[in-house]
């Protein structure tokens, strides 16, 4: 048998904007993960930066909210061979409603998609694809936790996938949502 691959998902970090830096939590899941998947919205390169020195192997895309430096390091699109299926990486996937079959219909090849954007954490599976939102771990707009997404993979299946909710920050500023 084939050793798990451990992975942490990121998204909608949005370091400095709405977090100084990540929570203590979060990175000691980067320190136990074997692949840190971020899918954009990281704000400003420092945090690209700490992630790819700490984590082990490190997977990311550019977010709508990121700059020209942050798009000219990283794609819009990933793609990685992990545990034995074939991952996507990518920011935006539109509205919920079709959002799996537009999915499959754009990444027939993949087997997950890691998506980010709305904030709101998503696990579904439609034709053979994976459909997976971690959430933000610093901005958890209407949703009631801040989150970030766990889970193993061996020998091509998922398992032990697990939502992680944060506490809520001491001392931050509350958001005001529109």
């Amino acid at each position: 048998m084939t050793r798990a691959v451990q992975l942490l998902l990121l998204a909608d970090t949005h370091v400095p904007a709405r977090a100084r830096d990540l929570p203590a939590q979060v990175w000691s899941a980067v320190d136990e993960a074997d692949v840190v998947v971020h899918a954009g919205d990281w704000v400003e390169t420092d945090l690209l930066d700490q992630l790819a020195a700490r984590a082990r192997e490190l997977v990311g895309v550019h977010g709508n909210n990121d700059g020209p430096e942050l798009r000219r390091r990283l794609p819009e699109v990933a793609r990685v061979d992990l545990g034995g299926l074939r991952w996507g990486v990518v920011h935006e996937t539109g509205g919920k409603a079709g959002r799996e079959e537009r999915a499959r219909a754009a990444y027939p090849d993949l087997d997950v998609l890691v998506f980010g954007h709305s904030h709101i954490p998503w696990d579904t599976e439609h034709d053979g694809l994976r459909l997976l939102n971690p959430g933000s771990p610093t901005d958890r707009r209407r949703q009631p936790h801040c989150t970030y997404l766990t889970l193993s993979v061996v020998d091509g299946v998922l398992d032990d996938v697990r939502l992680h909710r944060l506490p809520p920050r001491t001392g931050a500023p509350a958001r005001r949502d529109p």
